[in-house]
């Protein structure tokens, strides 16, 4: 009877982790920034994830006391959109159980829109990579989930 007992508690044992494994990460809610300036909800939009800025550390100009817009586009007609509110990610399909890829990143900063690739790490935080071309030439942030709840910014 014992020589039965290993492969029964292997099986129980791979049949208790298989649903685990097979369940997919969430990066949908709030994330902060890596600066810590920004807030960024993430959401399903159809059968991908989007992401709009939904917080900001500062939301008003210092000169001018009036909410900050998107000056930095290359798009004239965008530069006077509110950054609250801001879409600057998009298109994020699903690339692995804690991955996404083929998305859009806008970069506000910059006024730059560049390819990306998101992914859940271990530690709960969310890796976001902009890049030009090649996923091998861009650049990396560290996003996590903010320790408190935040206020969702008025677009001016």
């Amino acid at each position: 009877m014992s020589s039965y007992r290993l492969p029964i508690l292997l099986l129980a044992t791979l049949l208790g982790i298989a649903p685990a494994a097979a369940v997919e990460a969430d990066a949908t809610g709030w994330w902060l920034d890596e600066s810590g300036r920004a807030g960024i909800v993430i959401a399903p939009c159809g059968d991908r994830l989007c992401g709009t800025v939904q917080w900001l550390k500062e939301p008003n100009d210092r000169v001018t006391g009036r909410p900050k817009t998107d000056h930095q586009n290359s798009d004239a007609t965008l530069k006077q959109r509110p950054l609250c509110g801001l879409p600057i990610l998009w298109d994020f399909k699903p690339a692995g159980p804690a991955a996404w890829a083929d998305g859009r990143i806008y970069d506000p900063e910059g006024g730059d829109i560049y390819k990306s690739t998101m992914e859940l790490r271990d530690d709960g935080t969310l890796k976001v990579r902009g890049y030009i071309g090649i996923p091998l030439l861009g650049r990396s942030q560290i996003w996590s989930r903010p320790a408190a709840a935040l206020t969702k910014c008025v677009a001016g």
